[in-house]
């Protein structure tokens, strides 16, 4: 009987350790640049390899539809583009996919190791385009229930409804900050559409990752843009109207990192409050493998992407 309660005993304290500790989870964002282009080569064996060993729990992907043929810049005809995820997350892991909300070929997929619940594809309507769509799914970790939204915002200068413009009309668009007006008003509607509908957003769990196309206030002091300008609409709007919090610059707030080759921070990973006090580790990731390269036969392609990836670590309890 002795035994029994010993035993019992230190049942009950590694179970009330293991609550204490909670549950690790880890996310990626990356943009990985039209489905992972310099993956159709080798099959995806360095993407995976590289994947595996993060060993992330959820990856969300922006332009993950596949549109160019291999080792080109030559697009595939629209009924020909094709997506990989069914084929390559489980080599890395993982047996859950969503697709976002999408119209065009840049959509972001999120993989995960655990079950994937839609609740909105986000595409817009016919006054606010979302370009490249976004999406708003849940999965529950520890007992948690956590929402993923992802978003992937309009990537030019001029205003949406330019395109196919003359030259003139195009460069006064641009002139104007009309793309960057465009963007504030994508990001409107997809927090109106996913964290604005819930009134205890920041106590519960939300993450919000994409490529914005946009630089924010808080890395003004790298960019030294006049405090009024277009440029800064978008993630002012996100600061100033929702409860989200830029997880890479609260944890270095003068320690900026680029995510493009084109040395500018435009990938963010936002949370809830609630979700950022469980946050152990964010970081954005420059090695070996995602240090982007230009590629040396195709132009204004980079191996293996153009992008970076974030990563973000948590321990739900």
């Amino acid at each position: 009987m002795k035994r029994f309660i010993l035993v019992f005993l230190s049942v009950v304290a590694l179970s009330a350790s293991a609550c204490a500790a909670g549950k690790e989870l880890k996310v990626i964002f990356w943009n990985i640049q039209n489905g992972m282009w310099a993956g159709q080569e080798d099959n995806y064996d360095s993407f995976v390899k590289w994947v595996k060993a993060q060993k992330t729990d959820v990856c969300i992907w922006a332009e993950a539809e596949t549109i160019y043929h291999t080792g080109t810049s030559d697009r595939l005809p629209r009924e020909d583009r094709y997506f990989i995820w069914e084929k390559v997350a489980p080599r890395y892991g993982h047996r859950h996919i969503y697709v976002a909300g999408h119209r065009d070929g840049y959509p972001q997929v999120i993989t995960s190791r655990y079950p994937i619940e839609n609740v909105e594809k986000i595409v817009g309507d016919e006054d606010t385009v979302v370009t490249h769509g976004a999406g708003w799914a849940r999965i529950k970790v520890a007992g948690k229930t956590i929402n993923l939204v992802s978003l992937h915002t309009w990537p030019q200068k001029n205003h949406f409804n330019c395109k196919g413009a003359a030259p003139e009309v195009l460069k006064a668009s641009e002139e104007r900050g009309e793309g960057d007006m465009y963007r504030e008003q994508e990001m409107k509607w997809i927090c109106g559409h996913t964290i604005l509908t819930d009134p205890q957003a920041a106590d519960n769990y939300w993450l919000m990752a994409g490529d914005f196309n946009a630089v924010s206030p808080k890395d003004n002091w790298v960019y030294r843009l006049p405090e009024n300008s277009t440029q800064l609409l978008t993630h002012r709007y996100i600061l100033e109207n929702t409860p989200y919090v830029d997880v890479i610059w609260e944890r270095g707030p003068r320690n900026f990192h680029t995510t493009t080759f084109e040395r500018k921070r435009i990938d963010f990973v936002y949370l809830s409050p609630a979700l950022n006090d469980m946050v152990t580790d964010a970081r954005i990731v420059e090695d070996e493998y995602t240090r982007p390269v230009r590629h040396e036969k195709v132009r204004n392609f980079q191996v293996p992407s153009d992008h970076l990836p974030i990563i973000v670590k948590f321990n739900i309890k």
